[in-house]
């Protein structure tokens, strides 16, 4: 059976030298076999792990599902249900996220459009950035509710009107 050195595993997987050790200091990644001179050795069953990983880590997966995830891959006859639940669950967090990115770009879009290029004292971008709404010293109008109310923040007395046209009462 081949074994590799710790230098040689992350060439050959791509995961930094120091984030190998930090996954075998939480416990994703077993703690390797050493050598008489105390160096680690990788075989391909750590090696699969670590791409396993590093895989779940390129899709968004956060370390405590991954976790679990390898929880189940160790566990072959067991129902997938639970692998599915874990990668819904995600799937719900990228769209939330997707939609947050989705209503800044359309804030963002409004303040380039409004800049006339001309001199900062007439800039929309900076006069967008200026703007504010003071309730109780807190600020009232966010980026995500312009085009979407949040429920999150406190209430105003009076509806806003939002950039991409809508009014957002508070």
């Amino acid at each position: 059976m081949a074994t590799y050195a710790i230098g040689a595993v992350a060439r050959r997987t791509g995961v930094k030298v120091t984030t190998i050790r930090y996954y075998e200091s939480i416990g994703l990644l077993p703690r390797p076999e050493r050598t008489a001179s105390n160096r680690r050795t990788y075989g391909e069953l750590e090696l699969q792990r670590l791409a396993f990983i590093r895989h779940a880590r390129e899709l968004g997966f956060e370390i405590p599902a991954i976790r679990d995830l390898i929880g189940l891959a160790d566990t072959p006859t067991a129902s997938c249900a639970d692998a599915d639940s874990i990668a819904r669950q995600h799937l719900h967090e990228i769209d939330s996220k997707l939609e947050r990115l989705q209503a800044l770009r359309v804030e963002i879009q409004g303040m380039v459009d409004a800049c006339s290029s001309g001199r900062v004292a007439t800039c929309g971008v900076i006069g967008a950035l200026s703007e504010k709404s003071i309730d109780s010293g807190r600020a009232v109008v966010s980026a995500d509710e312009r085009c979407g109310p949040r429920t999150d923040l406190p209430l105003a007395s009076k509806p806003v009107e939002a950039a991409c046209g809508k009014v957002v009462r508070r």
